[in-house]
């Protein structure tokens, strides 16, 4: 039995009748009764009555008949969900996030995703490392990564998104609170609250730099791997941070950013490996 039985079974029990069963298949009228006496043949029970006046179904053909609808229908359903997986119009969708852009760039994101992919399910996983990111994607445990480069992964295409400002956040007590902007070497003798460093922030990596340029060490004395974390420490005034200009969507009373100058940026980007998902192109 092929699913063409089925076929031609279900437009032959909607005509009764065999020849226009056989123009609505575009099959000659000799053949389609052939296949549906082949039907009857394997299943060992008459579907169809049939005389040179009418055809009807028989009792057996009427339970037949519901069923093979529910079959076929089965079976188109499942081919238009897999083409709009594949199109990228359903399926799930893995999103990883540094923290920075957790606050500023997720909620955007999500709704701009609702409404055009209504038929994704999405999984949000914000205030994630870019190391920890890189990994999971390179375990298919997330299909987007939205982090801080450089990466080091061949596997992994990289896709600049957009430059934050670094800037700097204090707490509203600090002696230099008042001041518009600020240079990183006026920081020089306070103490830091930083992203992980050794390797696991790339924001850790940036502020390390930045100060030496400036001919100094961060005394760092606080380190956290998420950046509400870090706010909330500023904000109890156990030091100071350095941080990419989205971190103030997060409302923490306690504290206050103030641009630094010269300028420096950090760049946000896609990660992601080719053809893990359809969704992701």
């Amino acid at each position: 039995m092929e699913l063409r039985h089925l076929r031609y079974f279900r437009v032959v029990a909607e005509e009764l009748h065999f020849r226009r069963a056989a123009e609505r298949l575009h099959i000659a009228q000799p053949p389609l009764s052939a296949q549906i006496r082949q039907l009857e043949e394997e299943l060992g029970v008459q579907l169809l009555k049939r005389s040179t006046r009418r055809v009807e179904l028989t009792p057996a053909g009427v339970v037949y008949l519901e069923r093979v609808r529910e079959i076929l229908d089965a079976v188109d359903a499942a081919g238009d969900q897999a083409l709009r997986v594949a199109e990228g119009s359903q399926g799930s969708l893995s999103i990883g996030c540094v923290g920075s852009a957790t606050y500023s760039l997720f909620p955007r994101l999500v709704r701009a995703l609702r409404d055009e992919m209504p038929g994704v399910d999405l999984s949000i996983r914000g205030e994630m490392l870019a190391p920890d990111q890189l990994a999971a994607v390179e375990a298919g445990q997330i299909d987007l990564a939205l982090l801080r480069p450089p990466i080091a992964s061949s596997r992994v295409v990289l896709e600049t998104m957009r430059r934050d400002r670094l800037i700097a956040l204090l707490p509203d007590s600090h002696r230099l609170a008042d001041r518009a902007e600020l240079d990183i070497a006026d920081l020089r003798d306070d103490d830091f609250v930083a992203h992980a460093g050794r390797g696991r922030s790339v924001m850790s990596g940036l502020v390390t730099g930045m100060c030496a340029d400036a001919g100094f060490v961060p005394r760092i004395r606080h380190e956290v791997a998420e950046t509400s974390t870090l706010v909330t420490l500023v904000a109890a005034g156990l030091g100071v941070a350095v941080v990419p200009e989205p971190t103030a969507a997060l409302d923490i009373a306690g504290v206050c950013y103030r641009p630094l100058t010269p300028e420096v940026g950090a760049d946000l980007a896609a990660a992601w490996i080719p053809g893990s998902s359809p969704l992701v192109v």
